[in-house]
């Protein structure tokens, strides 16, 4: 379960010249204390065809974090304009607002950004280079990105399954000792038992020959005992895999931005909590 739900985001100054900061009203809700700070980012994206051009605008510590509702501003600078192509400076780009716990993102909010001229002639006829000054940022606040992952919070009890499991004892010892050696004692058995029923049906008669079948029948139990304690190794082990990968899947999915579940308690007045 997160201790942490993400319940709006208010970007204030909107729609702003290219070259303002960012500010952002953020609310969460928190269900527990937490021992550490959340760090919150916004990054943006400078161009579609690289992940070198992204721009991490800010990021900050937020703490310590009170049970309920609580709430920050988050300001974060406008991109620097020198690290992005001026071909992609106008047109539809995206920024993300990403949190995470103790080193481990678990949410983040992708925005779509709509950057053009204030003035319908530059739109129409845009210079070669652009004019920074004169360019407006659109973040399309409505329709938001939200993708939640599963994490470990404070305690062992909260963190999701592994994904393989852990087996440190499967690489102790080579593949034919650890699976073969049930195996091969086995066959000792059964070749000891044969070599006894077959000196047994030479020295007797045919009450005796019957005995030594029913003698010989024995082992036959055991050997189908054992059969039916075995363990198919490969059948289980995509069993274990299935049940991973349905362990594995993302609290909540990706979805367009109803942010999270209405918080409890008064929400109307969340807890001012220190940005730092």
């Amino acid at each position: 379960m997160a201790l942490v739900t993400l319940v709006n985001v208010d970007i204030v100054n909107n729609p702003a010249k290219f070259t303002d900061k960012y500010v952002l009203d953020i609310t969460f809700q928190c269900v527990e204390p937490l021992e550490k700070d959340l760090e919150w980012k916004l990054t943006y994206v400078g161009s579609a065809t690289s992940d070198e051009y992204d721009q991490e605008l800010d990021s900050l510590l937020v703490g310590p974090i009170p049970m309920g509702v609580n709430k920050f501003i988050f300001e974060a600078d406008a991109p620097k304009t020198n690290r992005i192509p001026d071909a992609d400076i106008l047109g539809v780009t995206v920024v993300i607002l990403s949190c995470a716990y103790d080193g481990r993102e678990f949410v983040r909010v992708g925005y779509y950004v709509n950057n053009e001229y204030d003035s319908d002639e530059l739109n129409a006829n845009p210079p070669a280079k652009p004019i920074i000054e004169k360019i407006r940022r659109n973040v399309l606040a409505d329709k938001p990105r939200v993708t939640r992952f599963a994490i470990k919070w404070d305690s062992e009890a909260s963190a999701p399954a592994e994904f393989p499991p852990e087996q440190p004892e499967a690489d102790l010892q080579p593949d034919e000792e650890e699976y073969g050696a049930d195996e091969l004692e086995e066959e000792a058995e059964e070749a000891a038992a044969e070599s006894a029923t077959a000196s047994g049906a030479a020295a007797v008669d045919g009450d005796a020959e019957m005995a030594g079948v029913e003698e010989s029948g024995e082992p036959a139990e055991e050997d189908e005992v054992s059969d039916e304690g075995s363990v198919d190794l490969e059948n289980e082990s995509e069993d274990e895999l299935e049940e991973e990968v349905e362990g594995e899947a993302i609290e909540g999915g990706d979805d367009a931005m109803e942010v999270d579940e209405k918080p409890v308690g008064d929400a109307a007045h969340p807890q001012e909590v220190m940005a730092h």
